[in-house]
C-alpha cells in the first residue's frame, strides 16, 4: 500500500505542474453520496461561466448520471467510471486531463467518488481539497472521519434549506468537531436549492483563483 501511495504522489505532482502550467485551478470535492455535489456544481457553473472558463473531471463507481446533468450547463466534462475503486487516483485524473487538453480552464472541479474514506488517501495533484457535508447526514460526521475531514480546507455545510426539518443537526457542532480533530478550515453553510450562502461560496472560490497569482479570467 505504501508503494501505491509513494507512485500516486509522484503523479499527483506530474499533475499539478500540469495545472500550473496552464493556469488552471484544481479543486477536488469530496462527500459521502447524495451530499450534492453535482447540485452545487450546477449552480457554480451557472453563476462562474461568464467569468471562468470551466472544466469537469467527474468520478463514479457506475453510470454516466452526473456527468450527463453537468455537460447540459454547456462546460467540458469528462466521466471517469471507477468499477469497483472507491476513489479517484492521479493517474485517472491525469488521463481525463489530456481528454481536456484542447480546452483552455481557468477552473478544473474534480468530483470525487461518494465515499469518506478513501479519497482522502489519494492526492490528485489539486490545489485545494473541499468536502461538503448534508444536513441530513448528521453534525458528527467530522468526528466519524477524522481522516477525511482533516485534509479539507473548506468545509461546505450542504442543503442548509433542509435545517427547520431537521433540528438535530446544528452547524456549529460540525465546526466544533472540525476544530477538535485538528482542522481550523473554515465552514460555509450552502443550499444549491434556494442560493443560501452560494455567493459566499463563489466569493472562497475567487479569493483562492487570485491567491494563484492568476489574473481575472473572461470567458471566450
Amino acid at each position: 500500500m505504501r508503494g501505491l501511495l509513494c507512485e500516486n504522489d509522484r503523479a499527483a505532482g506530474h499533475n499539478r505542474r500540469h495545472f500550473d502550467l496552464h493556469q488552471t485551478l484544481a479543486i477536488n470535492l469530496m462527500s459521502s453520496p447524495g451530499a450534492g455535489k453535482t447540485a452545487l456544481l450546477e449552480a457554480s457553473i451557472e453563476a462562474l461561466s461568464a467569468t471562468f472558463r470551466i472544466a469537469v473531471i467527474v468520478g463514479d463507481l457506475e453510470t454516466d448520471n452526473d456527468a450527463r446533468r453537468i455537460r447540459a450547463k454547456g462546460v467540458p466534462v469528462v466521466q471517469i467510471t471507477t468499477g469497483s475503486a472507491c476513489h479517484l487516483d492521479a493517474a485517472m485524473v491525469h488521463d481525463a486531463w489530456h481528454q481536456l487538453r484542447n480546452e483552455p480552464v481557468d477552473l478544473l472541479f474534480i468530483e470525487n467518488v461518494g465515499n469518506l474514506v478513501c479519497p482522502a488517501s489519494f492526492a490528485l495533484g489539486q490545489h485545494a481539497d473541499v468536502i461538503l457535508l448534508s444536513v441530513p447526514e448528521g453534525d458528527d460526521k467530522p468526528a466519524k472521519y477524522p481522516v477525511m475531514f482533516r485534509c479539507a480546507d473548506l468545509m461546505l455545510i450542504t442543503k442548509i434549506d433542509l435545517l427547520p426539518y431537521l433540528a438535530d443537526f446544528v452547524p456549529e457542532r460540525a465546526q466544533r468537531y472540525m476544530n477538535e480533530i485538528g482542522n481550523p478550515a473554515p465552514t460555509l453553510a450552502t443550499s444549491s436549492r434556494d442560493g443560501t450562502g452560494m455567493d459566499e461560496w463563489f466569493g472562497w472560490l475567487r479569493r483562492l483563483h487570485a491567491a494563484q497569482g492568476h489574473p481575472a479570467e473572461v470567458a471566450t
